[in-house]
Parts: C-alpha cells; structure tokens; sequence
C-alpha cells in the first residue's frame, strides 16, 4: 500500500500544534494556573477595550462630585479632584500592560541571544560576561533602577531601558544554564559537524531545549516589571503625572487616604491582583511545560 505524499508535510505541521494545545490543556486543567492565566487574559481585554467602556475620561474632572464613595454612578468612587477612579484604572492598565510587557520582551530578546552565545562559547568569552553580569546583580533592583533613572530622568522610554537593564542578566543566566546542560548533546555535535553557522546551532538547535525555562521566567520577569514600573510610579520616577498610571494614583491618594481610601485601596489591589495572577500563570507553565521538556531531552 502506498502511503500519500501529504501525510508527511501534514505532520510536521501538526506536531507543533498538538503539543501548544496540551500545554494550554495542562495550564488551565488546575484551579490555582487557571484562575491566574484567566486573570492575566481578563486585564489584557480590559487594557485593548478600555478606552471605548470607560465611562470617563483619564483626566477629567467633576468638581462637584469629588471624593465620591463608590456608587453606581462611579463604580470605585471619586478623587479628591473629581476624577473617576474606575475610569482612570481602566485605562491604566493599558500603560501597566504595555510599559511592563515591552520592558521585559527587551529583556528576554537580549537575555536569550546572550545567555545562548555565553553558553555555547565558553571560556573567557562567557567568564567576562557573567561576571560582568554577577556585578550588575550585585545591586537590588530597585536601587539598580533609581541609579539610572537618576541619569536619565523619568520617562517611558527611561522605564522600558530600566527594565531591559535590570532583567537582562536574569534572563541571560537562565538560558545559559540550560546551553550548558545540553550543548554537548548529539544533536548539537551533528549540526556542528554539518558546518551550520554560529546562528542556526544557537536559534535553531539550543534555544528550543531553553523554551521552557524561558517561557516561565519571562512570567516571573513580567510580574516584577509590573511590580517595579507601580513602585517607579509611586516613587514619581516613573510615568509623570497626569497619566493614569496605577503607582502614581496610589501616590496621588495617599495624602487624602482618610478622606478618600477607595482612590488608594482600588489602584493598590488591581496592581496585587495583576502580580499574583501572572505569578500562578507561571506556576502553572511551570508544570505544564515539563513534557514537552522531557520530550526534547530524549529527542
């Protein structure tokens, strides 16, 4: 019997399919993951939407409805300048979301291409690099982040080359662990031997046995930004005012907090709630990761 020539395009195709449907079965098959990533999805709709089902706009004052509780009218109550506190959440989530992810996408586009150079090199090549990255891990984050926005100035592009900074080294060391572990596999050896350039041995044949790893510590680096861009905020390093940022609005309502608790416990929570639910999320990728893991080891 004859076997059509389509089976074998079709399965190559369908093979990378399969295995992104058992890793999201995987991720949403337990309560803790499912809740998180269904969480993370919830404000990524709220951050594309938000600007058509707002009731108000960011900025815009009601002088005669300042340091409303919450109601029906506005949701999570008013500012001390009449400004809609739901509104102003809503379309901060956007600025969050956006300031957040494209920092640490920065992050892991330079961490992975150096963590895999690194690696893969070795000798004095990857000893410079490490320890010049151990001397940039040697600072706490914050402190890392307040030094350069110091020589910067606040400003969204100062945050995005804050985080890229600061979570770089991360990623990077990360990644190389996992060159280390596997660059002296077979199938590394025999794209050598085929005399495949630097580049495909690096980005075709390492960095899928990396996926994993990278998958989950791009969440965990995601839910720091998210944590770092808020404090930068708060700290009136970050996004200046009168942009909706969540940080800033919690520093904004501090010194009115017996007067109007809503503006400052609404923007403190969703700013929790984000991180905890990117932090089960990563949890959950964790584990459903492990498989398709397994499978590339044995490959």
């Amino acid at each position: 019997m004859i076997t059509p020539e389509i089976s074998s395009d079709v399965a190559p195709q369908a093979e990378p399919k399969g295995r992104l449907l058992g890793v999201l079965g995987r991720l949403f098959d337990r309560p803790p993951s499912a809740i998180g990533a269904g969480v993370v999805l919830l404000f990524v709709l709220l951050a594309l939407v938000g600007p058509w089902i707002a009731p108000y706009g960011p900025n815009q004052q009601i002088a005669a409805e300042a340091r409303q509780p919450p109601s029906a009218r506005h949701l999570f109550g008013t500012d001390t300048l009449g400004r809609d506190v739901f509104s102003r959440i809503l379309l901060g989530t956007r600025d969050v979301l956006s300031l957040a992810g494209l920092g640490t996408l920065l992050a892991v586009v330079a961490g992975t291409s150096i963590g895999l150079l690194s690696g893969y090199l070795g000798g004095w090549a990857d000893e410079v690099i490490m320890r010049l990255f151990d001397s940039v891990l040697a600072l706490p984050a914050m402190l890392l982040a307040l030094l350069l926005l110091g020589s910067l100035g606040p400003s969204r592009p100062s945050v995005l080359l804050v985080i890229a900074v600061v979570y770089t080294p991360i990623v990077a060391r990360v990644v190389r662990s996992v060159v280390l572990a596997v660059k002296g596999r077979g199938f590394v050896d025999v794209a050598r031997l085929q005399g495949e350039p630097l580049s495909y041995i690096l980005f075709r044949e390492l960095l899928p046995s990396a996926l994993p790893a990278l998958a989950v510590e791009a969440a965990l680096r995601f839910s720091y930004a998210i944590f770092l861009v808020a404090s930068l905020g708060f700290l009136g390093l970050g996004v200046q005012p009168p942009s909706p940022d969540w940080g800033l609005m919690v520093k904004e309502a501090r010194g009115a907090v017996s007067q109007t608790p809503w503006a400052l416990y609404y923007p403190a929570g969703a700013i929790a709630l984000l991180v905890v639910a990117v932090n089960l999320m990563a949890d959950g990728l964790k584990r459903a990761l492990r498989p398709t893991a397994a499978v590339r080891e044995r490959s």
